[in-house]
């Protein structure tokens, strides 16, 4: 039998809060279901990643060599003081721990050349990890744009992308060869890539806006790809719509992942 793959999951964070109801003033990592369960489906063996005390018997060295990949996924805004920014609201300040502790999966999994796979936040904060800026807010920054992140409706909100002609996004999905052209995505975020990363080129952008939409790092030796969108939401109800509007096929960047994951796993 094959050995899966352990494909490591970032953490998302609730901090210290003394008026929760459950696990008083405990700060809790979890992971949502939807990206767990994304990946399980196609056979991973999923391990959310924890924070490291101090003085903990072993690295994260140690815990990444133990791991073929990474998945960064979605949640809090990337703290504008990550990329070296104030916010300009108060609800804009996001979360600069967790920031700070993705950045340094990121540069682990980087030393180790193992695959990155990001997802919405994944995408921003790969960006500035690797010294991009964002948009804080979209709608705030970028007038006239369309409407990334509706809270009503929230992974309802769909809107197309275009990717790019030739790019290796492009040939993943691309039916025999052919350019796949622009098809729907869904869409819950506010803020995106303002200033991309040199080590970064794109791959998809929003036809209405050009909002950068996906990404993939230009060293041909490296596995670094993100995506604005929400792959992991991509259900049999959520691709109930009308003819020609059929979302873009999530399968494949997976597959494409692993598959990364599996050679330089042997």
């Amino acid at each position: 039998m094959t050995a899966r793959l352990r494909i490591g999951l970032s953490s998302c964070f609730f901090h210290s809060d003394p008026q929760r109801a459950v696990f008083k003033g405990k700060t809790l990592l979890y992971m949502e279901q939807s990206i767990a369960h994304w990946l399980i489906k196609e056979g991973a063996l999923v391990y959310l990643l924890p924070t490291l005390p101090e003085g903990a018997p072993y690295s994260l060295t140690e815990i990444v060599e133990d791991l073929d990949g990474l998945v960064l996924q979605g949640g809090s805004d990337v703290a504008p003081q990550s990329y070296g920014e104030v916010p300009l609201r108060p609800e804009w300040a996001g979360d600069f721990v967790r920031d700070q502790y993705e950045i340094q999966l990121v540069r682990e999994f980087h030393t180790q050349n193992k695959p990155i796979l990001g997802v919405c936040r994944g995408l921003q904060l790969l960006n500035v990890a690797y010294g991009g800026t964002l948009y804080q807010d979209i709608e705030a920054q970028c007038p006239g744009t369309l409407k990334h992140r509706n809270w009503d409706i929230y992974d309802l909100n769909r809107h197309r992308v275009e990717v790019l002609a030739g790019t290796a996004l492009d040939q993943i999905l691309g039916a025999g060869g052919s350019h796949l052209g622009s098809k729907m995505i869904n869409s819950v975020h506010h803020q995106a890539i303002r200033q991309l990363s040199s080590e970064f080129e794109v791959l998809a952008r929003s036809t209405k806006d050009a909002i950068i939409e996906a990404i993939r790092h230009r060293a041909e030796d490296r596995w670094i790809w993100a995506v604005q969108w929400h792959p992991e939401f991509d259900t049999e109800t959520a691709r109930i719509l009308a003819p020609g509007e059929e979302l873009l096929p999530s399968v494949p960047l997976l597959r494409e992942f692993f598959q990364q994951c599996s050679i330089r796993k042997s």
